[in-house]
């Protein structure tokens, strides 16, 4: 059985099967705040993948938050500092983790709409007769099976992906609700997306950030969604996003994208495309930041998010009566 979606160089097989695990440990500083300041600024020079994306210039954030530093000041306004520089990447997978704070920016889905409530899903759509299979809450509805994944996290087995496949035979379509999903395991992504189709096909391309140059990256590999061997469903499915669909979760919305049976139905995913790379500083507090690119096949970067086929939003008149507005344009799409 082929899962892997795609080959790449060694460097980058140290990311394990995860989008959000580490590949690299940065070399620890001496514990003094400047040194710390400057092993942090220098490490996020050389590998971050998205200044020239987000038109960040690093010099210049550098100089600004290095006037804010000195030896000897306390560690809560080092911390503060250091945060308030890594901010200003405006990416959900850079973050400073301290014993007694972890930064992080969340602007990627803290400024939309929300677009998902759990308590209208479980009572009204769920009810109590769903099937957990493995993480996977799954319910027919209307002769269509709606299938709700809470994280990528939780591992999907092949007697999952052989249940669900089985139950979804002679339906209607199938709905994959990602919404919330902050993301996770790529082998999840991998396994559910390949029950969908009969034929590999191209749905990305990666590349590593190698050094601090606009140019310097590794040549592009491409990312592939392999067919699963076992029961699978090959008739219409409808994918759920909205903003907090991050990280793998906007992996999987662009693996479904290019499904020729599959749309895309909410509000685009938050991002998340680039993987992290870790460090750790002299003084023991763990950071990390984006240090590769994804592209779609059209060559969109997927740091931005995947958009929807349709794009729906909750509406509040709706979930006050319990019902969820995305939940149901997605059924109506297969009358």
């Amino acid at each position: 059985m082929r899962i892997s979606s795609f080959v790449i160089p060694v460097a980058f097989l140290l990311l394990g099967l995860t989008a959000c695990e580490r590949y690299l440990l940065g070399q620890n500083a001496s514990d003094d705040a400047t040194s710390i300041f400057d092993h942090l600024w220098q490490d996020v020079h050389e590998r971050y993948s998205y200044f020239e994306l987000k038109g960040i210039d690093w010099h210049e954030v550098g100089d600004r938050h290095r006037e804010r530093v000195h030896d000897g000041m306390p560690e809560k306004e080092l911390f503060s500092v250091l945060a308030d520089m890594l901010n200003e990447l405006r990416d959900g997978h850079v973050n400073l983790t301290s014993p007694f704070n972890r930064s992080r920016n969340w602007g990627y889905f803290q400024d939309f709409p929300l677009n998902y409530n759990q308590g209208v899903i479980d009572r009204h759509y769920l009810k109590s007769d769903f099937w957990i299979t493995g993480p996977l809450r799954n319910q027919i509805i209307d002769s269509v099976l709606y299938v709700n994944y809470r994280s990528f996290m939780d591992e999907i087995s092949d007697a999952h992906l052989n249940e669900l496949m089985e139950r979804a035979q002679g339906l209607r379509g199938v709905i994959i609700d990602v919404r919330s999903n902050g993301g996770g395991s790529m082998l999840n992504a991998e396994r559910l997306a390949s029950s969908f189709t009969e034929q590999s096909y191209l749905f990305g391309r990666v590349r590593i950030k190698t050094g601090p140059c606009e140019s310097c990256f590794s040549s592009w590999n491409d990312m592939r969604v392999f067919p699963r061997n076992g029961p699978q469903y090959l008739g219409k499915v409808v994918v759920l996003t909205d903003r907090t669909s991050f990280s793998t979760t906007t992996y999987f919305a662009e693996m479904m994208r290019q499904n020729e049976n599959a749309v895309l139905v909410g509000d685009m995913t938050g991002g998340g495309g680039g993987t992290p790379a870790y460090g750790e500083l002299a003084n023991g507090w763990i950071y990390r930041f984006s240090a590769t690119q994804v592209v779609s096949v059209e060559g969109e970067h997927l740091e931005l998010g995947v958009p929807v086929d349709f794009d729906v939003q909750l509406l509040p008149e709706d979930e006050h009566e319990g019902v969820d507005t995305i939940i149901e344009f997605a059924l109506s799409l297969f009358e």
